[in-house]
């Protein structure tokens, strides 16, 4: 099996976005490196599958014929997108207990957003012609 060098970027981004936010907001708080490496890449794993769950509802609602399956897509994506972040909430408790705390919902959501922005912008820096998801 064959890791992409983008996937590997994305960890690296993670990482240092993480240690950044742990640094400066004061509910964000990470042990050590290797805790913060291992989150980065819990991070990488569940921001992927979310990624590819809103790509399949985004799909479905545009391929939707019936005003009954928009509903149901646009319900799915407003669901999905706080959902994640309760899923990242979950994990990193069950995984890192108190080595880690990622804050709570919103310190979260905003540390979401941050990933998902810079793994953009290096993404478009280091590989312009690839997809950014």
């Amino acid at each position: 099996m064959r890791i992409d060098p983008l996937h590997l970027v994305d960890v690296f981004v993670y990482l240092v976005i993480l240690n950044l936010t742990a640094q400066f907001v004061p509910s964000v708080i990470s042990e050590s490196f290797a805790v913060s490496l291992a989150t980065a890449i819990m991070l990488k794993l569940v921001l992927e599958v979310v990624l590819r769950v809103k790509k399949a509802v985004v799909a479905r609602l545009r391929a939707a014929s019936t005003t009954a399956r928009r509903l149901t897509s646009v319900v799915m994506l407003v669901l999905i997108l706080p959902g994640s972040k309760f899923v990242v909430l979950w994990l990193e408790d069950a995984l890192f207990g108190d080595a880690v705390s990622l804050g709570g919902f919103w310190p979260v959501t905003l540390l979401v957003l941050t990933l998902t922005a810079a793994r953009a912008g290096v993404r478009r820096a280091v590989a312009p012609g690839r997809s950014t998801t």
